[in-house]
Order: C-alpha cells, then structure tokens, then sequence
C-alpha cells in the first residue's frame, strides 16, 4: 500500500478478497520522518493533543510527565460505545480506513502502530466496536477509541467466530500491544474512519443492488414481452443524464438474445390499427418503462459516493496535520464527517427508491388485474385453498416502509455538545449505520422479487425464450429454491436467496 491512494476496487479487494496488507519501505519512512520530525517541533510550542488537553480542555497544558499518560486517559475515558456492535467486516473496513490515513505522514504518529494496525488486517483480529457513541464531528471519537482500546491490549476482539479478551489473543499471537511513544491515543480517536469504513461497504453493495435490479427489471419486461424503444439508445440520448444512458446501454446489451421483448415498429407502426380500444398495451406501467430514468439517478448518486468515499478514505482526517513539505503542524477540522454524512444520506434515499421500485414490481407480478398473464400471487397452486407468494409480499411492502420512514435525513439532525465546543456537529456514523440498514433491508427486497420472478418464469413456460441473462441468475435460485406449487414454509429459502444476491453480481 503505498503513501498517497489506493482505488476503491483496492480496498475492496483487501475487504473481500482477504489480500494482506504490506508497508512499502517508503510510507515507512514518510511515518518515521513525520513522527520524529513532530517530536521535536512540540517541545517549545503548544501542540494540540500533545501537550494540551482535548476539545474545551485545550487551554490546559498539559506537563511533560503526563503526556503519554493523557493518551492512555483519552482512550480509556471514551471508550463507552453502546448498542450493538458492527460487523467484522465493517470493522476490518474502518481499520484500513484508520491505517491508510495514518500512513499519509501527516500525523505524526510511531511506527508501531501502523504495524500492529496491518497485523489486526491480516490475522483477522476484529476490535469489539459498538454502533452507537459518535457525532462526527471530531471523528468518531468513541468508536475509534475501541479500536485504540484493542490496539493498546485491552478490551475485546472477535477471533476465530468467538469474543474474547485482546489480552489472551495478543498472547496467542505473539503480538505486543502498542505502547504510546507521543500522540497516538489523539491520531488514532480523531477521524472519519468508521464512517468512511461503513461507507465503502455500503457503496460496493449498492452496486450489487442496482445491478440486480437491473437485471430483475430486464426479467419482468421479458414475462410481459414489452416494447424495447423504452431503452432504446435514441430515446435515452434525448436526455442528457449518464447515468441513464448507462442503464440503456445495460437493458439492450442484456437482452439482446431474448425472444421475448418487441419491436413496437412491427406491431404498432403497422396496419391500420381502426378499433377503439387496442389489445395490445400501448405503454407498460412506469415500474416497467421508466427504468434509465429511475435506476440512472440511482447510479449516478453510486458513482458520486464512491468518489467521495474514496477521498475520505485516502484523506488526512485527524487533527493537527503535520506538513513535512513546509515544516508546520497546521490546526483545523479535518476530522469532520460532512462529506461522509450528506453522501450516505444521498445514497439511503437512492437505495430507498431502489427498494421502492422492487416492491411496485412485485405487487404488478402479485395482480392479476394489471398483469394479465398470470394467477393472483403468482400461485401455482389451487386458487383459495393454496397461497403462493400472498404472505411473502407482507414483507417485502413492511420492509420497504420501514426504508421510507428510514430515509430521514442525519446530516441536518446536528446537536450541538462537548460543552459547545462541538456546535454543529455531521452525524456521519449514524448516516452510514442507517444507510448500512436501508441496504440490508432491500437486499431482502430483491431476494423476494427474485423468487417471484422465478416462479413466474416457470407457470408460463417459455424460460427458453429469455436472455441468457435472466436464464444464468434463474438456474442459480433455482438451486436454492425449487419451484413449488403445494405452499411452503419460506424464510429458510429468503434468507439463502439473499445471501446469494450479496455475493454475486
């Protein structure tokens, strides 16, 4: 990993693909040059975090003698997280969050803490952090302060599926807690990086999302044989947005072997057309037609967050910022989260919507009424006395509302605290959080979707005539859930449909 930038795709790689960590020989000398250089400049001037107190307290100096000591009072005073706890791999993505921006050179921390940092990577030691405690405003403050409870040997860790004490872990790894050498309990608490860590796991699976509903989307335009000038590259370049353009282009390439979608040149531009009420449907129902449109703001909104993310993420975020170019420690806010929390509120709606799309679809599929191919819940069984998928839509609908109430902005909730100090504050971790929840939800969503699609595909009995597209994600749930027509017993089947969503595209 070298000092300035990683892609997203890179990070993402170490994430999910478990790909180890290195220090190049030159970030470690960026680090070690920043910190010695940092250690000299503090001694004759006032240095935040140094030898001064934190946030309001910043007035008092703090004496030689107990400024290693105020780095172990500021972790161990913050370390009061509440509420349950993130995901390992939400935690392993706010420690490379941490690791990367520490390995900057613009925080004069030691050495040793970027290595230890790239041993809890590799050995998959995830630190015990609690959802709940952050504003993000100083970063995340109490959440990072868990991650430097661990680092120090204290506190707890998930190791090999069990939660334990850091102390007996280290010692089974032959690994030595780190000791405090100048300000490494600060550099560590001060920063955006768990934020910035939920965030990149919520953008690589928003386009996990948007790819499957495009993909489901194209499915239900199949089983209705609708007209293909809806995604036509003629009428999408009319509007000049990417996004939809890129979401055309996406429809046309996947169906482009179907037998199913139709040319309306051949049906409705010819003949004379005299009868008063048309047999064919003229224009499919929004849910249906206006795909670029919907899915090519969503994408945008995808591609916005994931720039930004991957600034953060590559972003100086503690405070001061030493500058070994000019030979300055320069003091501001760099640790506020508003770039984080306004992009995850942009993307808690688009996924929102995305959720909202889903469940249209699936009540058009569900009504026979307006779908007009097939029976009322897309039952395969007796009308009345079996159910297919009546019960499953309650979910989809609850869940889908629960997004909407959900999507209620943080990023304008600031609550002033710290004695004033912080006065308007981001809310950028519980932005992500709640973004992190929205996109959980719709994954269950789609997984509904999907088994409704499948099971539609299967009572008309033409799955030959579909793209090869709709037939590869068709055969895949397939072997998780068989076609039924006798009603089952269905969380078992919704819960492995959605774990297969989250891991392929």
């Amino acid at each position: 990993m070298e000092q300035y930038s990683i892609s997203f795709d890179e990070f993402i790689g170490i994430l999910f693909n478990h790909k180890k960590v290195e220090i190049s020989h030159k970030t470690e000398k960026i680090i070690i040059d920043s910190y010695n250089f940092l250690k000299d400049f503090s001694k004759n001037k006032v240095i935040y975090g140094v030898n001064t107190g934190f946030g309001p307290m910043a007035q008092y100096r703090i004496e030689e003698k107990d400024q290693l000591a105020l780095q172990y009072n500021i972790i161990h005073s913050h370390s009061s997280g509440m509420g349950t706890y993130f995901s390992p791999e939400i935690v392993r993505s706010a420690i490379l969050c941490r690791l990367n921006t520490l390995s900057l050179g613009k925080s004069g921390v030691h050495i040793s803490l970027i290595h230890l940092m790239k041993e809890l990577i590799n050995r998959d030691i995830t630190p015990l952090i609690f959802q709940h405690g952050s504003v993000g405003a100083s970063g995340d403050l109490v959440q990072l302060a868990h991650l430097a409870l661990v680092l120090i040997g204290e506190g707890e860790v998930f190791y090999k599926g069990k939660r334990r004490s850091t102390k007996e872990v280290f010692k089974e790894e032959g690994l030595k807690p780190l000791q405090i050498h100048l300000r490494e309990g600060i550099a560590l608490m001060n920063g955006t990086s768990v934020m910035t860590g939920i965030a990149v796991i919520n953008v690589h699976y928003a386009s996990l999302l948007l790819e499957w509903s495009i993909k489901l989307s194209i499915a239900i335009n199949e089983l209705v044989q609708t007209y293909d000038d809806h995604f036509s590259k003629e009428l999408n370049a009319a509007k000049k947005h990417h996004g939809q353009q890129v979401i055309a282009l996406k429809m046309r390439n996947y169906l482009s072997d179907s037998l199913l979608t139709r040319k309306r040149s051949e049906h409705l531009y010819t003949g004379e057309h005299k009868e008063s009420v048309f047999k064919d449907k003229v224009q499919e129902y929004y849910s249906l037609r206006c795909l670029p449109q919907i899915l090519g703001a969503i994408y945008d909104t995808i591609c916005s967050a994931k720039e930004v993310v991957t600034n953060e993420f590559n972003s100086a975020s503690d405070n001061p910022i030493v500058d070994l170019e000019t030979q300055q420690v320069y003091h501001g806010g760099n640790f506020h989260g508003d770039y984080i929390s306004l992009e995850m509120d942009k993307l808690k709606l688009a996924i929102t919507r995305l959720s909202m799309l889903s469940e249209r679809q699936l009540n058009y599929l569900l009504n026979p009424k307006i779908n007009e191919i097939l029976p009322a819940f897309v039952n395969a069984g007796k009308l009345g006395f079996n159910f297919g998928m009546q019960g499953i839509q309650f979910t989809a609908t609850s869940t889908t509302a629960e997004n909407q109430t959900l999507s209620n902005s943080m990023y304008v909730h600031s609550i002033p605290n710290n004695n004033d100090n912080q006065d308007i504050v981001s809310m950028g971790t519980n932005a992500a959080t709640i973004t992190h929840k929205v996109i959980e939800n719709t994954f269950e969503v789609l997984a509904i979707e999907a088994i409704t699609i499948a099971q539609a595909i299967d009572i008309l009995g033409n799955k030959e005539k579909f793209s090869t597209t709709t037939q590869k994600w068709y055969q895949e749930i397939r072997k998780i859930i068989p076609f039924f027509s006798e009603d089952i017993t269905p969380y078992p089947f919704l819960e492995k449909v959605k774990t297969f969503l989250k891991s392929n595209s």
